[in-house]
């Protein structure tokens, strides 16, 4: 039989239990829901005593079906518990197989028991050593986890297998061995999706990646035929390939799984987790790609810390070469972080030998992680995605043969701050201030703000990207190009896939208190603001945003609005003054630039409802309307402009969209419906809240209004990409200056090279031979009916600005009348 079966069973079972702790069992006994009326059979997947007992004891406290039970099936009595069969023949036959003899119909209830995998508070030498791995335990191995990981369990069940559903005529060695076929590609997937594929030496890769055949053509393009020179060549392949791999190690990943937790703890009152069975639905299935926003240095060890204790193996991290300083580099490399230089240009030995080790990751079924922004986000929004690492990852799918099937998804993760610790250092290179160099000694200067408050932390799982399915829309005849890295198409496919990425990650987004207090004080002209008011912005914001039918991916945070301002003022970035009259919120100018910070990171969620409020808050007269048709003449060309720069998912009809907001503004109070169209509540209380909100639209706005004057203020063809893009960026500069903002975000060059690259996108521009960019007159005509969107006080500084931005010194004309 394939466990004992002596006198002795249950009392080490007793012993057993009150040892060990499980620590997650995945899915919950409750939700199993297995048939009553037909014979429940474990299966392990080898002959473990330690798993067996374990198991006995499981369905013994859960109420589950017994593990330790017999039953009676013709001339036979079958445990209920057994071991997968070894592959190879056996005299006796297998207790699958007398199942099988049987004729019953029965279910096979795999279950997988992981020792020491499961996130635990303790670490140390003898817990790092009896962890689970890859390679198959011995006795010994075996008592020594039992001993030093038996409060560190994981126990994972699998989906019922029915053999009535195998049985269908043939032979019964052949349902035998289809069945444990099934049952091993089961366990095989379940050991993936928690310990990740099978960690190869780490030198043995390189020596792969160095002799591969992509590497090996570079070699000799550069060296042509000398001998010496190719051999100086492999050698600092090498080096480069010792420079990017990882190392990853199951006995570190453990050490930081104890080290972030203590971490976390210290640092943040929690970390919430949204979304997460989107990843275990399909890990050890995909080959997966997390696609995080960059925020913080956090975001590295704050993922991979999520998915281990959620059950997941960590994915290999592509961290920037600034990261692999000492002590900290090589702590990083052992916990999957492989590292990459800046840029790749006029280096093509290394950008060959990082592609080669990118696609054997890939290609192996490792899962990866790298943030397509490129760097972190100083200004708090979602940044313009770069190209390199989402078209090798294309060009490593495209590499696979044919016969390989394995999908590959993309998964968007929104992680959301309530205070980060970079909030100095991004003021400062905000401000014009050069960024400083990661030190140890610097990352040392963190444990001195350890004991100030930061809040919880948001981690949200969006909605993953099949790679075969979006290369099927964008792209229908891909498959074509299997073998061919780099189709004349790949380009186009990389832009849209960045942008559809981005979008996907900014969908996933949620509010927490500070974002709200953001969005509401900052859209006051003096940055202070009656508490009263404040609570009532904050409802409205929430209210605007609570789920509806449909939309059970949004969150909303716990609370009242006074304990969501008095959660931000906890955090130093507001202050609260009593009054006599009214008491009073405010922020300094240093708060202000911090909260603008928070306010973008989910800026885009009220993107349309605060156009829509923008187009009503100039309007001074009540009875002034908006006709519907009209409305969305006014804002229908500015719309998609938005969206690319605030990576909104588009709508499907820009009409119904505005219906459905007007409809909502309308319940709320702030706008009212006639036979004449729409105009503001006569409520004055209503309507500074509708002018609040549309504050929310004015900086992106007037930064689409600088750059599109400074456009039509020359000649078709004058600026190019770059000229254009830095033209604005002065003259918003300028602009907040002159207004006395202290907000270095609104000049932000990223921002006007991603609205410049907006309008090419939407064809308002376009680029020709001469790399000019060159507009029509439908760009001046939409210009034109923009325009009545802002105030004439407003209009005219904007306009005044942009022509002084100029050679010729125009005048306020520029978009003409």
């Amino acid at each position: 039989m394939a466990f004992s079966s002596l006198a002795w069973r249950r009392p080490l079972r007793r012993l057993l239990a009150a040892w060990v702790r499980v620590r997650r069992i995945e899915p919950s006994p409750e939700t199993l829901g297995l048939p009553s009326d037909i014979p429940t059979f474990y299966v392990l997947p080898r002959p473990a005593l330690s798993d067996a007992l374990l198991l006995e004891d499981l369905t013994e406290r859960h109420a589950l079906p017994s593990a330790a039970a017999s039953h009676s099936l013709g001339a036979h009595g079958v445990r209920t518990l057994i071991a997968l069969p070894a592959p190879r023949r056996r005299r006796r036959p297998t207790a699958l197989r007398q199942l099988i003899d049987s004729g019953q119909d029965v279910q096979l209830v795999p279950v997988s028991v992981f020792w020491g995998r499961a996130p635990g508070k303790r670490f140390g030498v003898w817990h790092l050593l009896a962890a689970d791995g890859w390679r198959l335990t011995g006795r010994l191995r075996r008592l020594l986890a039992v001993l030093v990981n038996g409060r560190d369990l994981e126990v994972h069940f699998g989906a019922p297998l029915r053999l009535s559903e195998l049985i269908d005529g043939r032979d019964a060695a052949v349902i035998e061995r289809k069945a444990a076929r099934l049952l091993r590609v089961h366990f095989r997937r379940v050991r993936s999706r928690v310990l990740g594929p099978d960690l190869s030496h780490r030198r043995t890769l390189i020596e792969g990646v160095v002799s591969s055949p992509e590497v090996e053509r570079t070699i000799v393009g550069l060296a042509g035929d000398a001998p010496a020179t190719q051999a100086r060549l492999r050698r600092r392949a090498r080096r480069y390939g010792r420079e990017i791999a990882a190392n990853m190690s199951y006995p570190v990943l453990r050490f930081l799984d104890g080290l972030l937790g203590r971490l976390w703890n210290r640092l943040y009152d929690g970390v919430d987790v949204n979304g997460i069975e989107r990843v275990t639905a399909l890990a050890g299935r995909h080959t997966l790609v997390y696609v995080p926003c960059h925020r913080s240095h956090i975001d590295y060890l704050l993922l991979s810390y999520v998915l281990y204790s959620q059950g997941l193996m960590p994915p290999h991290i592509a961290a920037g070469r600034n990261l692999n300083m000492p002590l900290i580099g090589p702590l990083l490399r052992r916990g999957g972080a492989f590292f990459m230089r800046r840029s790749f240009r006029d280096q093509p030995l290394y950008a060959r030998v990082f592609d080669e080790y990118l696609h054997r990751l890939l290609s192996r079924g490792h899962s990866l992680e790298y943030f397509i922004e490129g760097g972190r986000s100083r200004s708090g929004r979602l940044l313009t995605p770069r190209p390199g690492m989402l078209a090798m990852t294309l060009g490593s799918f495209l590499r696979r043969p044919a016969s390989d099937g394995r999908p590959l998804s993309f998964v968007p993760v929104y992680i959301g701050y309530e205070r980060i610790l970079e909030e100095a250092s991004y003021q400062r290179e905000l401000g014009g201030g050069a960024k400083r160099k990661e030190s140890p000694l610097a990352l040392l200067g963190v444990l001195g703000r350890l004991k100030q408050p930061y809040g919880r932390v948001m981690v949200n799982v969006g909605e993953p990207l099949a790679l075969d399915a979006f290369l099927d829309e964008v792209q229908p005849d891909w498959r074509q190009a299997l073998g061919e890295p780099r189709p004349a198409w790949r380009t186009q496919a990389v832009s849209r896939l960045g942008r559809t990425l981005s979008r996907r990650i900014n969908a996933a987004a949620s509010l927490n208190p500070v974002n709200l207090v953001a969005l509401s004080l900052l859209a006051t002209p003096h940055r202070a603001i009656e508490a009263e008011l404040l609570e009532r912005q904050l409802a409205l914001l929430a209210d605007l945003r609570r789920p509806r039918p449909g939309d059970e991916g949004q969150r909303l945070p716990d609370g009242t609005p006074r304990e969501w301002i008095d959660h931000a003022r906890s955090l130093g970035l507001l202050a609260y003054r009593p009054h006599p009259l009214g008491d009073l919120v405010t922020v300094d100018e240093r708060q202000a630039v911090r909260l603008s910070w928070y306010r973008n990171n989910v800026l885009h969620l009220f993107a349309l409802t605060g156009l829509v409020a923008f187009a009503f808050r100039h309007h001074v007269r009540h009875h002034v309307r908006h006709r519907r048709d009209a409305l969305e003449s006014l804002l229908a060309p500015g719309w998609p402009v938005l969206v690319n720069e605030l990576s909104i998912e588009p709508p499907a009809a820009f009409g119904a969209a505005l219906d459905a907001t007007l409809e909502r503004l309308a319940e709320v109070g702030l706008l009212v419906a006639d036979g004449h169209g729409w105009k503001r509540a006569e409520d004055l209380a209503k309507a500074e809240q509708l002018r609040m909100l549309g504050r929310l639209m004015r900086p992106s706005l007037e930064r689409g209004y600088l750059l599109v004057a400074a456009l039509l203020g020359e000649a078709p063809g004058h600026f190019d990409h770059v000229e254009l893009a830095n033209h604005a960026r002065q003259l918003a500069e300028r602009l907040a200056q002159l207004t006395g903002r202290d907000a270095p975000e609104f000049f932000d060059p990223r921002l006007f090279d991603g609205l410049v690259e907006s309008l090419e996108h939407e064809g308002w521009l376009s680029v020709h031979d001469d790399h000019r960019l060159h507009y029509d007159e439908s760009l001046r005509e939409a210009a034109r009916r923009s325009r009545t969107l802002f105030d004439p006080a407003l209009r005219h500084r904007l306009e005044r600005i942009a022509a002084r931005g100029g050679d010729s010194g125009k005048d306020e004309a520029t978009l003409g009348n």
